[in-house]
């Protein structure tokens, strides 16, 4: 059985493969002081909502950074998947994308994960689309996951949020466990 994370635990070590193919951290196990992480977990390349997202999270990057926020995006996609999907859906994006999230990390992560309906698809299983937020201590303190590609958060209004959290000691949710 496969220990799924949730919010307050340590974020895992995952490795994953940049567009050079090279293997790659998923997050910074240590940040630095006071920078928070977010994890944005897309379709692939053939879904055109997470390009419309992704390219609208480009657009407020800077507001991102200048909250002490580092965004990642990965997909299961392959490297060569990924770098049409860079080539050819989105923008200069200003983060880093990635590649090759397994199977296992994914259930790890408590993704949902879809098959293809088709060929036309895609050739793998995929995960749908989750942002996770990675607070200085490397806890997760924000988990937002759908089961479909037209869920996915408002990306000004969890700018807004994120930035409260962090002025105002604002604690992890979600943890309560009943006796």
């Amino acid at each position: 059985m496969r220990t799924m994370i949730e919010p307050g635990n340590s974020f895992p070590e995952f490795f994953v493969k940049s567009k050079d193919n090279i293997d790659t951290p998923l997050t910074r196990v240590a940040p630095a002081e006071g920078d928070w992480q977010m994890v944005v977990v897309y379709r692939g390349v053939h879904c055109p909502k997470c390009a419309e997202y992704l390219n609208e999270l480009n657009q407020l990057h800077e507001e991102y950074k200048n909250a002490n926020i580092d965004i990642v995006a990965v997909s299961a996609d392959s490297v060569e998947q990924l770098n049409t999907f860079l080539q050819d859906k989105v923008d200069d994006l200003h983060f880093e994308v990635l590649a090759e999230l397994s199977e296992v990390q994914m259930t790890q992560l408590g993704l949902y994960v879809s098959s293809p309906r088709s060929p036309k698809e895609t050739d793998h299983p995929f995960a749908e689309p989750c942002i996770l937020v990675i607070n200085p201590d490397n806890k997760l303190h924000i988990v937002d996951k759908s089961n479909a590609p037209f869920s996915r958060p408002d990306l000004s209004k969890l700018l807004n949020g994120i930035t409260f959290i962090q002025g105002n000691d604002y604690p992890i949710r979600g943890t309560y466990k009943s006796a």
